[in-house]
């Protein structure tokens, strides 16, 4: 039920009102992104240090 406490609506702007309120309630909840990484992903995405190409780098790669 909706009740108008303020104003005069036409009934044009009535009905508008009312068709936006059914579309948004019809409307599919928006899907979670299977593309998202997990949390242990990111953390260790952000974690990493940047590689830094080199002689000698493939053996400071092992210990960071």
């Amino acid at each position: 039920m909706i009740k108008i406490v303020k104003g005069d609506p036409t009934p044009e702007e009535l009905a508008a009102l009312i068709t936006v309120i059914a579309a948004r309630a019809a409307a599919p909840a928006p899907a979670a992104d299977p593309e998202r990484a997990s949390n242990w992903a990111t953390y260790w995405r952000n974690a990493r240090t940047p590689f830094h190409p080199g002689p000698g780098q493939w053996r400071a790669s092992a210990h960071p």
